[in-house]
């Protein structure tokens, strides 16, 4: 069997098993030896072409993500605006049950607004230097009070 039988659109084919994939199937397909596919493959260079259509899928498919993540945050951050915007017009107008109320819509919009923009809120603005020293209280006990606590372990043992 040549590979004269195997037409210059197998890759399609070939491309179009997905994950089971195999130059087995094509020869299966065309009626040729497995042999003739792996030799017409070779000359049209499959493996390269499998690898930049798959490159290409995958960078295609992380814009889309990109474009997904930036339209929902388009979208959050039109409900916050929404939010700030009814909470100062409750403000001026005094249409919420107390300032407290409105003053908190405030906040809690333009807390939400910073974290969207991907500045820390109050919440997560912790310094690397407040956690090192959080943690050197929480783990370093002075040696006398860790003798007294390994001998109150062993009374109570």
């Amino acid at each position: 069997m040549s590979s004269r039988k195997i037409p210059h659109d197998a890759f399609e084919f070939y491309f179009s098993l997905g994950p089971e994939r195999s130059y087995e199937k094509v020869a299966g397909r065309y009626g040729v030896t497995k042999r003739a596919v792996t030799k017409h493959a070779a000359g049209e260079g499959w493996q390269a072409r499998l690898e930049m259509v798959e490159a290409e899928a995958r960078t295609k498919a992380d814009q889309k993500k990109v474009e997904a993540l930036d339209a929902a945050k388009e979208r959050h951050m039109q409900a916050l605006r929404l939010v700030l915007g009814k909470g100062l017009e409750a403000l001026r107008g005094m249409q919420i049950d107390s300032p407290a109320d409105a003053i908190r819509a405030i906040g809690l919009a333009v807390r939400e607004m910073r974290v969207e923009l991907g500045e820390p809120s109050d919440r997560t603005a912790v310094t690397v230097e407040d956690t090192i020293k959080r943690e050197y209280a929480r783990w370093m006990v002075p040696a006398a009070e860790d003798d007294r606590g390994a001998q109150e372990e062993e009374v109570h043992s």
